[in-house]
C-alpha cells in the first residue's frame, strides 16, 4: 500500500488514504483503497447502480491513472456508490474520450474494523495491455458535509491540485511476465 499525501495547500487532518494497484494478464486491474481515521465528517454518497456516470469527482471518489509511453493516459473513477467512469485522453487534457473498451467495473465498498472504510475496484481494459511499462497516478477527492474537499496523491505538482500532471504519475507498473 501507497500513503497517498494531501495537497500542500490543504489544511491538514486526521484522515490517512492508502492505496495499492495490481495489473494483472490481459489489461485486467486491482486498485484498493483505504481510509483511516475519524470518517464522520466525510460525505459519502448513497448506493447506486454500478453504471457509468460522468463528475464523479464533485464528490468522495477514488480514482486511478495509467500513462502510456506516447504520453496518451486513462483515467478511472470510482464512487462508493458503485458508479464508475472511464476517460482516455491523448495527451495532458486533451482528447478527452470515453475509455472505450472496458469492461464492466465492479466496486465493493467494506467498512472495516476500526472504522475505516475500503474501496475495492476491479476493471479491464485492453488497449493498455499492449504496454509492458506504465506510469501510474493513485488519487482520491475526499468531499466533506460541509462542502470541502481534500485532494490525495502519490505526489502533487506545485499549484493547484491536478491529478492530470505528470508529477502524480509516481508509480511505475509492469505488465505479469508471460509463462
Amino acid at each position: 500500500m501507497h500513503r497517498l499525501v494531501a495537497h500542500p495547500g490543504e489544511t491538514p487532518d486526521a484522515l490517512l488514504v492508502d492505496a495499492a494497484v495490481t495489473r494483472g494478464s490481459g489489461g485486467r486491474w486491482h486498485a484498493r483503497y483505504m481510509v483511516s481515521g475519524d470518517l464522520s465528517d466525510l460525505d459519502l454518497p448513497r448506493p447506486a447502480p454500478a453504471l457509468r456516470r460522468d463528475g464523479l469527482w464533485r464528490d468522495t471518489c477514488f480514482e486511478l491513472f495509467a500513462m502510456a509511453p506516447d504520453g496518451s493516459y486513462l483515467e478511472c473513477n470510482f464512487a462508493p456508490s458503485g458508479a464508475w467512469a472511464a476517460y482516455r485522453f491523448e495527451g495532458y487534457r486533451a482528447g478527452m474520450r470515453d475509455a472505450e473498451a472496458i469492461e464492466p467495473v465492479a466496486i465493493a465498498l467494506e467498512h472495516a474494523a476500526g472504522g475505516s472504510l475500503l474501496i475495492d475496484a476491479r476493471f479491464s481494459i485492453g488497449w493498455l495491455a499492449e504496454f509492458p511499462l506504465l506510469r501510474v497516478g493513485l488519487s482520491a477527492v475526499l468531499a466533506r458535509r460541509d462542502g470541502s474537499r481534500s485532494y490525495r496523491a502519490l505526489a502533487h505538482p506545485p499549484g493547484k491540485p491536478d491529478f492530470h500532471h505528470r508529477d502524480c504519475f509516481a508509480l511505475e507498473v509492469t505488465a505479469p511476465r508471460r509463462a
